[in-house]
């Protein structure tokens, strides 16, 4: 393996992002995989970055002041009752809870500290497992998303950088916070391949969503249909990443690298395996090494099974971007033997999933075509654009 210039963000206090104990969204999976890589000895201590703390004025790159101030009021239980459905805040999604503020502005510096290490130029690549919470919006908070720490980053490599970036976004949720935060910007371009919004939230992410005024032919959104399997779910993202990339020519890639498109994910419907968790990372690396130079920040995202899914998921991106490949074989003894006790399931004792792990899918090849047909029409635009140009 080729060892590639990595930096890891981390530090313990990513727990105090906590919406308690019966909530799906659990920063443990970030502690699972820190433990599952040092038991892989797959990563060094000089590789670790402690996250800042995001200042308000950062923060104010994409949210409303009112807003940040909404947050800070509700983190001291102060926001009124009417606020809720104003901010956000205070639902059965995203309730509030004692120094959200604090918490949420570590994982936004996390991220604006790994953006700083690559750009200037300490790592080619830096992740941040307690990031990508791409659902939250300038002046509301959604989907467990408090901060987008994603747009907030994207904004501040604009405004300090002036790079022109990819957000890619792979989470089996659209990636509506930050489409729309840059639905008019021509030098961000998304991309979010997710499961239509037909049957799950937030319901957005549509072929048709395509940019607006100067950023229009920006936006590019794969809805592939539920229950669609790894090699359907591959086939549609190569095609589209490599051509948009290729459309766009990106200064730098972001990737929000969500792990809830597994077939065990309780909050999805999509049928895919640790196959997917493989190849997200290299084709992602691939595009960084070819347009930008290696220049990569990876993030994490959404993912509910923290205990099977999350943590090999993870370390596999960590893998890729720090070893070139993942990993093979088999979980470390240590790790498991660790961690069982603690876990409602039972853990898996390899990288790869059982073949037999879920049953054959009746629609395999109606799901197939249809994913099929609809990247050919998301991409016709460009590759029509390309001929010409030709």
């Amino acid at each position: 393996m080729t060892r590639r210039q990595a930096g890891f963000i981390y530090t313990d206090t990513f727990q105090n992002y906590n919406f308690g104990e019966q909530h799906p969204f659990n920063q443990k999976r970030v502690e699972l995989t820190y433990e599952l890589l040092k038991d892989m000895k797959a990563i060094s201590d000089e590789q670790i970055i402690t996250p800042r703390i995001a200042t308000d004025s950062e923060i104010a790159l994409v949210h409303d002041p009112k807003y940040i101030d909404a947050v800070k009021r509700a983190s001291r239980n102060e926001l009124k009752e009417e606020e809720t459905i104003e901010f956000g805040i205070g639902t059965e999604d995203t309730p509030a809870f004692q120094d959200m503020h604090l918490a949420a502005s570590q994982l936004v510096g996390g991220t604006l500290s790994a953006v700083d290490h690559v750009l200037n130029g300490n790592y080619n690549t830096v992740v941040n497992l307690g990031g990508g919470l791409h659902h939250g919006f300038s002046r509301k908070a959604s989907g467990f998303c408090i901060y987008n720490d994603a747009a907030i980053a994207i904004q501040y490599i604009r405004k300090h950088y002036d790079y022109k970036v990819l957000y890619v976004d792979t989470d089996a949720h659209h990636g509506d916070g930050v489409q729309w935060i840059f639905y008019d910007d021509p030098n961000v371009c998304t991309l979010s391949i997710h499961e239509t919004g037909r049957y799950l939230f937030p319901g957005t992410g549509n072929i048709n969503e395509r940019g607006h005024n100067d950023g229009y032919g920006t936006s590019f959104n794969v809805p592939v249909d539920a229950f669609t399997e790894d090699e359907s779910f591959l086939d549609a993202y190569q095609k589209t990443l490599f051509n948009v990339a290729e459309h766009f020519i990106p200064d730098i890639i972001v990737t929000q690298n969500g792990a809830d498109a597994h077939v065990f994910d309780p909050l999805s419907h999509l049928a895919c395996t640790m196959n997917i968790y493989e190849e997200i990372p290299k084709l992602a690396q691939s595009v960084a090494d070819t347009y930008c130079q290696g220049k990569w920040i990876a993030l994490g995202g959404g993912g509910y099974d923290i205990w099977r899914v999350v943590p090999r998921a993870w370390s596999q991106l960590w893998a890729v971007a720090s070893q070139g490949e993942p990993f093979k074989g088999e979980i470390p003894t240590s790790w498991l033997e660790r961690f069982q006790p603690d876990s409602p399931v039972t853990l898996p004792t390899t990288w790869h999933d059982k073949e037999d792990i879920y049953k054959p899918i009746p629609r395999k090849e109606e799901i197939t075509e249809k994913n099929s047909i609809l990247v050919q029409k998301l991409l016709q635009p460009i590759i029509h654009d390309r001929n010409y140009m030709m």
